[in-house]
């Protein structure tokens, strides 16, 4: 049989394993990426390691989360990063030049390279033929010193699209009629790897919208083949010498198939309070809304900026109840649509234009009015991450949101009428705000300016004989990393102080919950399904682990959260509907013999509760054990060092 397009890449990647089904395989990875709001944890966990220099071709410091300078906090953080990566060998993307994954598509993606991403939204270089993937901050630090990516062989799913997009139906609605059938943890494990005559008609543009909300699924990746549309692509980024065609064998094998018929698919919208609970637009036609947000780093591009002009230019503009912005991706796109008229015809209907940042998306100013639609073209509505606990936020199309600003309520853009043509336009290139590492031999002698409020990371102790506690929160499903530690302007200007952090952990969920892990120096936490979906911020473990949370017990895990437990010394656990049950807020549990019980390789851990004895099965790999009974990733590659070292 054949072979996929990601098989292609991994195999080309490949350190160890042999790419089997459930076995862990070591990954090189080629590319790094990393924002504020994660780097400068990635920075101090890097620093911990030890070395001089990173060690993979390329990395990239991105400001583009905390941009909302309140006090010294974030200006401070941004300067670290800036001397840090100049002194590391980082590239550093100054404030003001865009979103991450929007620049890293632009300037540095390339077909076939690997790069990992501390942040979720890693997969969007998927777009161009790149096999990206989301991780925590720490397994990034680990990257950047050389080590490689552990991957469990995923599953590779084949997404078939069939067809054309009919008018006024874009590369959104694509993913959210994924997210419709598949579910926000229906991905877990999978690559899904794009195809058929359908992907050869869709830009990288929207192509980079579907992959990065790839991460909604709660999957390792999405990928297109790089062709024509890709080389076209890195022709207009003056790229055009890194094109190189990747695709599929024709008669590549799949774990599974999917098949999407475009032509299908009408437009669609996702309801409060999970991208997947999606339903066409018509059917709730006529909703009343008070604020509309383009843009963030899925919606983003010159063409959906465009369309949205041209919509709001057929009528009187923005209506009078309805509040607008418009958040360009990046200072490229910026500069296209100022050159182009658009963004005359934009600030003419009446939105208001924001800087080059993810803003709103993260809850950076523009928080809707509580219990009435605010409608965005962004990845997310997760309860409270827009920075209104009671919001109602929903997620469409550029072209809907731009019909629902004209009339003031939620409105399905073919009642429009014709579609508005728009035409191609070139970018400038100007990478003056990417600044490049020190040569060596400067980066020796030059220093990394440390801020106020950065703090190392809690430390990492191996693990003890048994654990003990009490639960301290009963979660239900879907409880999204953003409930561990919250979006929002305050909250973020923290993100490199964990014990201040960690004052606002589940807050939303429980005010309580803090006070309640201070009185009892710790304990566990109980969670429903796909615990910990969403942003890949490993201070969702850190802070618990601030206040003393030793394991996590869940029903189930997402990916990302799962690793970044691990990597910071902390034991998740998935239970049964049995277990969960009784965990009452203030039980007793106990953990009488785990490190016994994972030093011998044994499959199942016992847990104890008011005398009855559970069996639960950890799904922890050799690696993983090892990393937990070192306290975590760092203590364990010291572990491994001094080793290396004595032999």
């Amino acid at each position: 049989m054949g072979k996929s397009l990601t098989r292609k890449i991994l195999e080309d990647h490949l350190l160890r394993g042999n790419l089997q089904p459930d076995e862990e395989n070591a990954i090189r990875i080629d590319h790094a990426l990393l924002q504020d709001a994660t780097g400068t944890m990635v920075a101090l966990q890097f620093e911990q390691i030890g070395l001089p220099r990173i060690k993979p071709e390329l990395a990239v410091v991105y400001v583009d989360h905390n941009m909302l300078q309140l006090d010294y906090r974030n200006p401070e953080d941004h300067r670290f990063l800036q001397t840090w990566a100049a002194k590391r060998g980082l590239h550093f993307s100054r404030p003001g030049n865009g979103i991450c994954h929007q620049v890293n598509t632009e300037r540095f993606a390339r077909p076939g390279k690997t790069l990992l991403g501390a942040d979720s939204h890693t997969p969007t270089a998927g777009a161009v033929g790149c096999l990206a993937i989301g991780a925590g901050g720490l397994e990034v630090a680990v990257a950047l010193a050389g080590h490689p990516f552990e991957l469990s062989t995923p599953r590779i799913v084949k997404v078939r699209l069939e067809g054309r997009l009919s008018p006024w139906v874009e590369g959104k609605d694509v993913i959210l009629e994924m997210l419709r059938r598949i579910g926000v943890k229906g991905g877990l494990g999978n690559i899904y790897e794009f195809g058929g005559p359908g992907a050869a008609a869709l830009p990288v543009t929207a192509r980079a919208t579907i992959c990065n909300m790839i991460a909604e699924l709660g999957a390792t990746s999405g990928i297109f083949p790089s062709d024509e549309n890709t080389r076209h692509f890195l022709r207009q980024q003056q790229r055009e010498e890194q094109w190189v065609e990747l695709k599929a064998d024709a008669d590549a094998e799949y774990d599974e198939e999917i098949v999407i018929e475009l032509d299908k698919i009408v437009p669609l919208i996702a309801q409060p309070h999970n991208p997947d609970n999606v339903v066409p637009v018509e059917e709730i036609a006529g909703t009343r809304v008070a604020q509309v947000c383009v843009g963030s780093c899925v919606n983003s591009w010159y063409p959906d900026l465009a369309l949205v002009a041209e919509i709001l230019s057929r009528g009187e503009g923005v209506h009078p109840e309805i509040t607008m912005t418009v958040s360009p991706g990046s200072r490229q796109i910026l500069d296209t649509i100022t050159r182009t008229g658009v963004l005359e015809k934009l600030t003419s209907a009446g939105a208001r234009i924001l800087e080059p940042a993810c803003g709103p998306c993260v809850g950076m100013g523009q928080a809707p009015p509580e219990g009435i639609a605010s409608v965005r073209t962004f990845n997310r509505n997760f309860r409270g991450r827009s920075g209104t606990l009671a919001d109602q936020v929903f997620l469409c199309s550029p072209p809907t949101a731009a019909a629902i600003a004209l009339r003031g309520e939620i409105t399905d853009p073919r009642q429009l009428g014709d579609y508005p043509k728009i035409e191609d336009a070139a970018p400038v290139i100007n990478d003056r705000m990417i600044l490049p590492p020190l040569p060596q031999a400067e980066a020796e002698r030059a220093e990394i300016i440390y801020g106020r409020n950065i703090l190392p990371p809690p430390a990492q102790s191996p693990l003890p004989e048994s654990l003990e506690g009490k639960v301290l929160i009963r979660l239900g499903d879907n409880i999204s990393t953003g409930s561990m530690t919250p979006d929002g302007a305050l909250v973020m200007a923290d993100r490199s102080n964990v014990p201040a952090l960690a004052q606002y952990c589940f807050a939303k969920e429980d005010p309580d919950f803090i006070s309640r892990a201070q009185s009892e120096q710790g304990g566990f936490i109980v969670g429903g399904e796909n615990y910990g979906q969403g942003s890949s911020r490993e201070h969702a473990a850190l802070a618990p682990k601030q206040l003393g949370v030793t394991a996590v017990f869940a029903k189930g895990f997402a990916r990302i959260h799962r690793r970044n437990l691990i990597a910071q010394g902390l034991l998740p656990l998935p239970i049964p509907e049995e277990v969960y049950r009784l965990a009452n807020i203030g039980a007793s549990w106990k953990l009488p013999a785990v490190r016994e019980e994972l030093a011998a390789g044994e499959s199942h851990i016992t847990l104890r509760i008011n005398g009855k004895k559970f069996r639960l099965s950890h799904g922890l790999n050799k690696r993983e054990r090892e990393m937990l009974l070192a306290g975590g990733a760092l203590a364990w590659i010291r572990e491994r060092e001094e080793r290396r070292a004595q032999s």
